[in-house]
């Protein structure tokens, strides 16, 4: 009978929580990761459900799907445990294509403290390379999506996601949709003068300063329906 014992000088595996609600997705992560000798130490349905698991176990690394979930997603679960643990390692996921807002969503990804970025119909191989490469503190970025960022940076290219921080990308949006200031100010409970000041902000870091110029740029990026 084979034993579970550890053999001596041998290396731990690495332990996963894999984070997603893609269940056929998510049974095809696990059995790469332990066709590869790593352990997946939990899985997780929803992003807070992330949040626990991760104190809970400590992962090694963390595979986490960008956008899935619905009040709070992939991105914020990432940015509440790193504000917990700044050394955590994660592996974001999520379907890619070649649209602008996609790829400065990636690119805020890894502004965030993210280690890794991987497609949904990613090569095992890659999927095991950027899991290994995360445990040990390195950075790993798909060549496909190397080469686009590459471009994009090359062509100058920006958009929304890549420019303004977190309150002043709800505050574009609103101001996209039509809202007021005041307006604004209500909705997420700050106070006039600051949503007047985020707002200022927002103009001059988009280079826009009419209503309708902030609608073409939502829309010019995905961002709000023509």
């Amino acid at each position: 009978m084979a034993s579970n014992l550890k053999k001596p000088g041998s290396p731990s595996p690495i332990h996963v929580l894999l984070a997603g609600d893609h269940q056929v997705l998510m049974a095809g992560f696990a059995s790469t990761l332990s066709a590869a000798g790593m352990v997946v130490a939990g899985q997780a349905k929803t992003p807070e459900d992330a949040i626990s698991k991760y104190s809970e176990l400590h992962p090694d690394v963390v595979v986490l799907d960008l956008r899935f979930g619905t009040s709070m997603t992939g991105m914020d679960a990432a940015r509440s445990i790193l504000l917990k643990s700044s050394q955590a390692k994660i592996v974001f996921f999520s379907q890619f294509d070649q649209r602008m807002d996609q790829l400065a969503l990636v690119m805020q990804a890894y502004k965030l403290g993210a280690l890794g970025y991987l497609t949904k119909d990613s090569d095992p191989d890659l999927v095991v390379e950027a899991i290994r490469q995360a445990c040990s503190g390195q950075i790993y970025i798909t060549p496909e999506i190397s080469d686009r960022l590459a471009r994009m940076s090359i062509s100058g290219d920006t958009t929304p996601q890549s420019s303004l921080d977190e309150r002043e990308m709800a505050v574009f949006k609103m101001m996209a949709e039509g809202y007021r200031n005041v307006e604004i100010a209500g909705k997420l409970k700050l106070s006039a003068k600051t949503i007047s000041n985020t707002s200022q902000s927002v103009k001059e870091k988009l280079g826009v300063s009419r209503p309708a110029d902030i609608t073409r740029v939502a829309i010019r990026h995905g961002l709000l329906l023509d």
